[in-house]
């Protein structure tokens, strides 16, 4: 193929994963201006180089003008999430729009079904619907899900896989397992202590956010000529915000927002 002609595939695929990159990340910051535990922590994606591509159709045995067809993780979309239930918690997230702005058409579960050399994550391979200069298209994309710590160990796996272009020796195929473990364990051990990192970072969030809306009422307060009664909030914003009481805060927070909307009703 030539090079205008891979272009011409690959460009579908692109805006797929950024389509795709987009779509996730807003469930996830929607979550935290709610002040509400996102599952998402972040999210990457790419898509696959032309040398990769050729090099698994070469593999498999899969002809020229059946790639789309047949390599189903051109497209790639990487989900990291803080713990193993989570990772559940969004693969229902990605089933509920299953019909909808795209279709699942099988998935892989290796974190119940580990693989033989450690690796665990849990993989959707979708169709993904777009709309492209030369009209509609249907592509295949996988969405892999996995904790941080699960995607620590499958960088370092793969890294090493590269290196020895897959025949990698014993015994480090051995401490690749031993290191899939203490990954596993790490997970379990974190599991265990969720309910406290959880609540931790809820209240960060609502803390963040509460503040960020004083700030930008007190500024708004100032805009519309309000400078004497700005100056008197923050000087209780400041105090407030020194004793670190996110209840202070909140009430705050809601005077500031009742001042403003009492003034600029008189603009």
């Amino acid at each position: 193929m030539s090079v205008r002609h891979w272009k011409k595939i690959l460009i579908p695929y692109e805006q797929a994963v950024e389509e795709l990159k987009v779509k996730f990340k807003a469930i996830r910051n929607e979550l935290r201006e709610l002040s509400e535990y996102s599952p998402i922590e972040f999210v990457t994606g790419r898509v696959k180089k032309v040398s990769s591509i050729i090099e698994k159709a070469q593999k498999y045995g899969v002809a020229e003008e059946e790639i789309e067809e047949k390599i189903e993780d051109i497209a790639g979309i990487r989900i990291m999430c803080q713990f193993v239930d989570d990772i559940y918690k969004v693969v229902e997230l990605i089933e509920q729009r299953d019909g909808k702005d795209l279709k699942i058409e099988y998935v892989k579960d290796y974190i119940k079904n580990r693989k033989e050399s450690g690796y665990r994550s849990y993989h959707m391979i979708i169709k993904y619907p777009i709309q492209t200069a030369f009209g509609h298209k249907e592509i295949l994309a996988e969405i892999q899900i996995r904790t941080l710590a699960m995607n620590f160990w499958a960088t370092i796996e793969h890294s090493i896989n590269y290196k020895y272009k897959k025949n990698v020796p014993e015994p480090i195929k051995e401490r690749l397992k031993k290191s899939a473990e203490a990954a596993h364990l790490l997970d379990r051990e974190m599991w265990t202590i969720r309910d406290e990192v959880i609540n931790a970072q809820k209240f960060f969030e609502a803390k963040s956010n509460t503040v960020s809306s004083i700030v930008n009422n007190i500024q708004l307060l100032k805009s519309i000529g309000q400078e004497q009664k700005a100056k008197s909030f923050r000087e209780k914003f400041n105090k407030a915000l020194g004793k670190g009481n996110i209840v202070e805060l909140i009430e705050l927070s809601d005077s500031i927002k009742q001042a403003v909307d009492r003034y600029k009703a008189f603009e």
